[in-house]
């Protein structure tokens, strides 16, 4: 407990200059001047700051080296870079090249083209526009695509058809077409006949109707039409048909190009979306292309026009250009790229291109912005004309060609190089920081582990020793040796001269507190239990202690010893201590009905018993090994035997005491004791009851303390398990429960963690034939009676170590909150129909349930604490398995047993089985012999047979092997239980010899793993319903009383011909002798249980002892108190 800093000086009651104690004073008034304390966290912060420095220049080297290292990377990745802006550039500017010569190559062969077509038709005296023939079109048209520079071109020639030569144009078709068909079938190698072609010639002007599946219908134009009349290559469109005589200008791209051309008598460029038929090309089901359209003229007119498709794909295809890769091409427009009517404002198409092919990527700019600076632009089509002097709605595309690197074409410009000489440099840093850390941990090991030292040292000395006491035993040990005063400040005064550590405190008030049964209940409970009960009661202890400033001495046992009034003085050190007290009374009484519910019945029995005492004590410390600050006088004295002759959960105080505080005007809260106590030594003594209740003064007023400190504290775990999350609630409530409330969670509990490792056990299996489960679960146990089902030998489940990979962790499986409630429900009926008996009731079957859970759980702890070996090493759950005869293997075997447990007395009556049968009772009438047990099976198995517990009877078993193995189980558990019937004992007797015999038999049956297994589960029932005989003595005696009072209650009412007090004294010897005794030496020579085996022997003999001797005046006592009891009622 951490104290001022203002107070540290003045703890003692001497008078000294320096207000150091008595001994200080005394060397003399030359003494040196006392050396100060100085605190391990000091050294850690010198440690610290020296620690942060050398940091300090290793992050100064660290950041030398990693600039260098740094500059070195960025400069050898500069070269890279360059390399690649210079690599592209050279790159890009020959696609661009060679890109401008194509596309002028292209309209140069158009325009000689139609020079050639125009002077073609001059020449033959016999064409005439538009009626025109054009010798071997096919094969000049071949020749002239030859110059275009990209594979299959679409071309075709139209003419300029007047509005009065319709009629006309089509009888021309019909006669000149069949001629320049077959001479390009001739040429081109067509797979279509002539006939074929004919058949999908339409003749007339014509346009598509678009809503009507693209049917051909009369041209819809007035006045001059362009009517398509030679196409190369010669093959039919989507439509099936021909694509001779379709009117160019119903075609409003077309039209806009023919009249740009019209009016500049220039070829004119234009994009379109154009059906795509390219691996590898995306924009829906289209791409972007151009057409062009070459004018013919005539006398400056024009009479007809050469339509071009360009498509840009195979025009980047065929640029052959060697180590084209990773490069974006972006065709950018002077005009607005529109189709039809809708007009968008793009005017920018993007390919990918490499020599493998091109890729259309979109209409969008579509280079990665990372490289603009790295941009080679070009215009690859060019015009003087402004567009300022054509009509509205007209334009003159102007074609740039810009091109941008890919993060694909730079990567291949960078190596390894700048990381391998970063690397370089940094290794050379890396192997001289070695060097010197080296050096450094060597230096520092020492001095590392010479400051751990001293930290735990004053750790452990902080925790033992006030804080006044700590500082002068480190001045102490600094008056030696630096070095072995500092690591060994107590060992100065082993056996040396020194003056003690000592002092006297004239006004102090001592409190003694025990827990009133706690030695009982503990022999009762696992090391673990015992603990969680000890460390939640004192942590409470401990925050009322900080709350009201009293100063924990020391824990021995189950006793907490505080005092008030050192080692700072406080005037009020009484009524600090009464405080002190009162609340660890309530912290006691709170904890314990809480505890309950996780650490089983009788907890809430344990109870508080304080005394209190005021006067001088010595204290100091008392050196030595493991020296401790501790407290000497008959005020120590004085408070124990308050303590002692006090009563549970009530305060003693002594006259001085409460002279203190009837000076402080609190004489309401103490009341004195009807008569004086004896004390040794001192004879009578007039002592007081403290009553908190009646005064207000006790109240705490340090709110500051109240305010940090939490006086009650909740336990965190049940044995070795944490208490579920679900429990909190229940917790904040268990303050208004009944015993009996308790003890139904404290059950629900014990078995909710039983069918956890059952659900866990089954692993990922399949669900069962629901069906069939319920039928079975409507047939078992269907017999005349329970008893009949009874059976020498349980097949149980056995140990497969593959179902280890198939098993979940068992805490974490969740058995659903509609589960636990009908489990709940379940055990709370079960509570409710109990007989209220003194001795054969609910409490006792929660007793005889935490001793069957006590050596289950000893069962599976295989090691050499229990006493029990193994040939290797390695302990497995095959040993495990092996060792316990299969009990373990099965969390459904442990869940019956504990069950069986809980059920096994239900509505018995308080009187024996052979008064139920000369009764002639109806459960007499039916089962004969046994009748208690039978009875309770009964009742208890068709209570959960019932409709509510359909989901708590999923968890117990899943299939029709698990319901009958279950019921097997529970008959032969609780049948066990009746101890009277000799024919049961004799056969329990002859299967034990049988199957723990010394000499093998040659019935194997008797002696396999089911057979021991059946034997040890009815020991192991038999032995927790009389643990209580097997326990420690207060508990023995506190069950042996109450099944004197039932005895004896059944006497009194007419159910039992004899005064069971008469021989009470020598029965009690006899079931020692001829039972207990026996029951624990089979416990102990069949080799399961380890210790427990053991401590239940020991118990056995030592309470017949005590039996033995206390034994005639206990039966009297007995006696005395049910006689009184039947007076009252």
């Amino acid at each position: 407990m951490s104290k001022s800093s203002s107070h540290q000086s003045d703890w003692s009651t001497g008078d000294s200059n320096n207000g150091m104690s008595h001994y200080d004073s005394s060397n003399g008034a030359d003494s040196p001047e006392p050396v100060v304390y100085v605190p391990p966290g000091v050294a850690e912060k010198e440690e610290k700051a020296v620690t942060r420095s050398k940091f300090l220049v290793f992050f100064v080297m660290v950041l030398a080296v990693s600039g260098a290292a740094i500059a070195t990377f960025l400069l050898m990745e500069k070269q890279e870079h360059d390399d690649f802006a210079a690599a592209f550039a050279g790159l890009a500017k020959e696609v661009s090249t060679i890109s401008r010569q194509k596309v002028d190559q292209i309209f140069s062969a158009l325009d000689a083209y139609s020079l050639f077509i125009s002077s073609q038709v001059q020449e033959d005296a016999n064409s005439n526009w538009p009626f025109i023939i054009i010798p071997d079109y096919s094969k000049k048209s071949e020749k002239i695509s030859e110059l275009f520079g990209f594979k299959n071109p679409a071309m075709s020639i139209g003419t300029l058809v007047g509005e009065d030569e319709k009629e006309k144009w089509t009888s021309f078709v019909l006669e000149s077409a069949p001629g320049w068909y077959q001479k390009s079938l001739d040429n081109e190698g067509n797979k279509f006949t002539l006939d074929e072609l004919m058949s999908m010639t339409i003749p007339f002007v014509h346009e598509y109707n678009l809503t009507d599946n693209f049917k051909p219908i009369p041209t819809q134009t007035t006045g001059s039409v362009m009517p398509m009349w030679y196409r190369y290559p010669l093959e039919p469109q989507n439509t099936g048909l021909l694509t001779t005589g379709y009117d160019y200008l119903s075609v409003t791209e077309i039209a806009e190009l023919y009249e740009a051309s019209r009016l500049t008598l220039r070829p004119s460029l234009g994009f379109t979306q154009m059906l795509n038929t390219s691996e590898g090309a995306s924009f829906g089901q289209f791409v972007i292309d151009s057409q062009i359209v070459q004018p013919i003229t005539e006398n400056a007119e024009i009479v007809g026009m050469i339509w071009l498709r360009l498509p840009w794909r195979e025009f980047f295809d065929n640029l052959n250009v060697d180590g084209l890769f990773g490069m974006i091409a972006v065709i950018r427009s002077s005009c607005e790229i529109g189709f039809g009517e809708v007009v968008d404002t793009a005017n920018e198409i993007s390919y990918s291109i490499a020599a493998s092919g091109a890729v259309f990527l979109g209409q969008f700019d579509a280079h990665d912005t990372q490289y603009d600076d790295n941009l080679v632009s070009r215009m690859i089509l060019e015009s003087d004309l402004d567009n300022e002097q054509l009509p509205e709605g007209l334009c003159v595309h102007k074609l740039t060609l810009d091109l941008y690197p890919t993060k694909e074409f730079e990567e291949t410009f960078y190596t390894n190089k700048p990381t391998t000489y970063m690397i370089v440099v940094v290794a050379i840093f890396a192997f001289t920081s070695l060097v010197f850390l080296l050096y450094d941990y060597f230096v520092g090991r020492r001095r590392r582990k010479f400051l751990e030292r001293i930290v735990k040292q004053d750790q452990i000395v902080s925790n033992v020793f006030p804080t006044a006491i700590r500082d002068r035993l480190f001045m102490s040990g600094q008056k030696g040796s630096d070095q072995e005063g500092l690591l060994d400040p107590l060992g100065g005064g082993l056996g040396s001269g020194g003056a003690p550590l000592a002092d006297l405190f004239p006004e102090t008030t001592i409190m003694f507190a025990d827990i009133a049964g706690f030695t009982a209940w503990a022999s009762a409970r696992e090391p673990a239990q015992v603990f969680i009960l000890l460390e939640t009661i004192y942590g409470g202890f401990d925050k009322n202690a900080y709350r009201h400033n009293v100063f924990k001495v020391e824990t021995v046992g189950d006793c907490y010893v505080a005092v008030a009034g050192l080692p700072e003085p406080d005037k009020e050190h009484a009524l600090a201590i009464c405080r002190f007290a009162r609340d660890c009374v309530r912290t006691m009484n709170a904890t314990t009905l809480k505890l309950e519910v996780s650490l089983g019945p009788d907890t809430s029995d344990l109870e508080l018993r304080v005394g209190i005492h005021s006067g001088q004590v010595t204290a100091g410390v008392l050196r030595g090994e493991r020296s401790r600050f501790q407290l000497f006088g008959d005020t120590m004295n004085t408070a124990a035997r308050m303590e002692s002759t006090s009563q549970r959960s009530r305060i003693q105080v002594s006259q001085v005491t409460a002279d203190l505080l009837i000076a402080s005007g609190l004489s309401a809260s103490i009341v004195p004791r009807e008569s004086k106590i004896f004390v040794k030594g001192k004879g009578e003594m007039q002592t007081y009851w403290l009553n908190a209740k009646a005064a207000k003064g006790l109240e705490s007023t340090n709110s500051k303390r109240d305010l940090l400190a939490v006086t009650e504290t909740v336990p965190d775990s049940s044995d070795s398990q944490s208490v579920k999350e679900s429990n909190v609630d229940l917790f904040n409530d268990v303050g208004t429960m009944t015993k009996t409330e308790r003890l139904v969670e404290w059950n629900v509990e014990v078995l909710a963690s039983l069918l956890q490792q059952i659900i866990a056990s089954r692993g990922d299996v399949e669900d069962s034939n629901n069906a069939s489960l319920k039928k079975e679960e409507a047939t078992i146990g269907t017999g005349d009676t329970v008893l009949e089902e009874f059976v020498p030998i349980i097949p149980l489940k056995r140990f497969d170590a593959s179902d280890l990979s198939k098993r979940l962790e068992a805490t974490s499986i969740d058995i659903g909150e509609e589960a636990k409630t009908q489990l709940r429900n379940y055990l709370a009926n079960v509570a409710s129909m109990y007989q209220d008996n003194p001795f054969h009731n609910f409490e006792h079957a929660s007793h005889v349930t935490a001793s069957v859970k006590k050596l289950l759980t000893r069962i599976v702890n295989v090691d050499d604490r229990n006493g029990l070996t193994t040939s290797t090493s390695d302990v497995n759950l095959v040993d495990i398995a092996g060792h316990s005869y299969g009990i373990t293997s099965d969390p459904l075997t442990q869940f019956s047993v504990v069950f069986s447990a809980i059920i096994h007395d239900m509505d018995h009556p308080g009187v024996p089985n052979a008064q139920l049968v000369k009764e002639n009772t109806r459960s007499a009438q039916i089962f004969k012999k046994s009748v208690a047990e039978q009875n309770s099976v009964e009742l208890a198995w068709g209570l959960l047979m019932g409709k509510e517990y359909e989901a708590l009877r999923a968890c117990i078993y899943h299939t029709e092997d698990d319901l009958r193995r279950f019921r097997q189980l529970v008959v032969n558990t609780v049948m066990a239980t009746d101890i009277v019937d000799k024919e049961l004992q004799a056969l329990r007797k002859a299967r034990w010899e049988t199957a723990f015999a010394h000499n093998p038999v040659h019935d194997v049956s008797l002696t396999s793993d089911d057979c021991k297994a059946t034997i040890v589960i009815e020991h192991l029932i038999q032995a927790s319903d009389v643990a209580h005989t097997m326990q420690h003595w207060h508990i023995y005696r506190s069950w042996n009383e109450k099944f004197f009072m039932e005895c004896y209650a059944a006497y009194k009412s007419g159910r039992a011909d004899s005064d069971p007090s008469v021989n009470w004294y020598k029965g009690e010897i006899g079931f020692f002798d001829f039972y207990v005794i026996p029951l624990a030496k089979k416990l102990e020579s069949c080799g399961v249980f380890g210790v427990s085996s053991h401590e239940y022997l020991s118990y056995a003999r030592s309470n017949r002892d005590e039996w033995v001797r206390e034994g005639k005046r206990l039966v009297k006592e007995y006696l005395a108190e049910c006689e009184e009891m039947f007076k009252e009622q």
